[in-house]
């Protein structure tokens, strides 16, 4: 729990005080619009993105059907090297930090991840910063299409994990945890919360370091033999189509807020910490 804790209040102090410095924070304009009305129609903008996902097919142009088809080739040719994927990491496993294997756990963990997803778009709706709400909005939206996604692919597929198989063992809706292998849970949530925070930035470092924390996950999954190298590999590509789609769709959405419009005079809002003090600065 202090990893989390502490993983939190990191990833929030991290996201406003960059999205400060970028200055893309709007303020309530004269039409006052209450939190609850916000929150309502922020509801909506979920419920809409987790809908894009699944109508979205629909509408696949040829290049998009050539990226599904990529994406299929892709894990099945990486099912060849699965076994040599599992002994190496295996090997790795006693050589990594406690800390590093335990972030990866408990951050892919449901309870965890919304939370940290929750926190960053409360934090969006109480100080009624655009940027953030619209942040919260992608990661949980993406985290419930994807999530269920992998909820029903694992049950149906009923692959076996490492521990319980061999790659080519399958139990078709299985009870059992050890054949709920394909695809990844935990790399479909972690990756989700940072590939979203990653699309809200320009910088190359900030885009990098994002999705490298987000990996963290992933490749924990790998080391504890709880996943192939296809689960993961499936569940990341899966992660990017899912946040990509309704990232769009937010753009397109919330070019219009209804809760907003532009003026000239911007509030910066910042949460800092320090010494026993934590609070919302608004800087004008």
């Amino acid at each position: 729990m202090r990893i989390i804790l502490t993983s939190l209040i990191i990833i929030l102090s991290f996201t406003n005080s960059v999205f400060a410095q970028i200055d893309t924070t709007q303020v309530i304009s004269e039409e006052k619009i209450t939190t609850w009305e916000l929150a309502k129609y922020d509801a909506g903008l979920m419920w809409g993105g987790f809908k894009q996902v699944y109508t979205s097919p629909f509408k696949w142009d040829q290049d998009d059907w050539a990226i599904a088809a990529s994406i299929a080739v892709g894990t099945a040719g990486l099912n060849i090297i699965d076994d040599d994927a599992h002994d190496y990491f295996a090997r790795q496993n006693e050589d990594i930090p406690g800390v590093v294997k335990d972030f990866g756990w408990y951050f892919g963990s449901p309870q965890n991840n919304y939370g940290v997803n929750g926190a960053i778009y409360l934090a969006g709706l109480f100080t009624k910063s655009k940027k953030l709400r619209k942040t919260g909005i992608l990661m949980i939206s993406s985290a419930s299409a994807a999530g269920l996604i992998q909820t029903i692919s694992k049950t149906a597929t009923g692959r076996a994990r490492p521990n319980s198989g061999s790659k080519a063992t399958f139990r078709p809706f299985s009870n059992e945890g050890g054949y709920h292998s394909f695809p990844s849970g935990h790399t479909i949530l972690s990756f989700t919360t940072f590939y979203a925070l990653s699309k809200q930035f320009d910088n190359i470092w900030v885009k990098g370091a994002l999705i490298a924390g987000g990996m963290v996950s992933p490749v924990s999954r790998l080391w504890a033999e709880a996943h192939w190298l296809t689960d993961v590999a499936l569940s990341t590509a899966l992660t990017i189509v899912v946040v990509d789609s309704i990232d769009k769709y937010l753009d397109r959405t919330m070019s219009n807020d209804p809760a907003y419009k532009e003026r000239n005079n911007k509030i910066s809002w910042q949460l800092q910490f320090g010494g026993n003090r934590i609070g919302v600065i608004g800087t004008f």
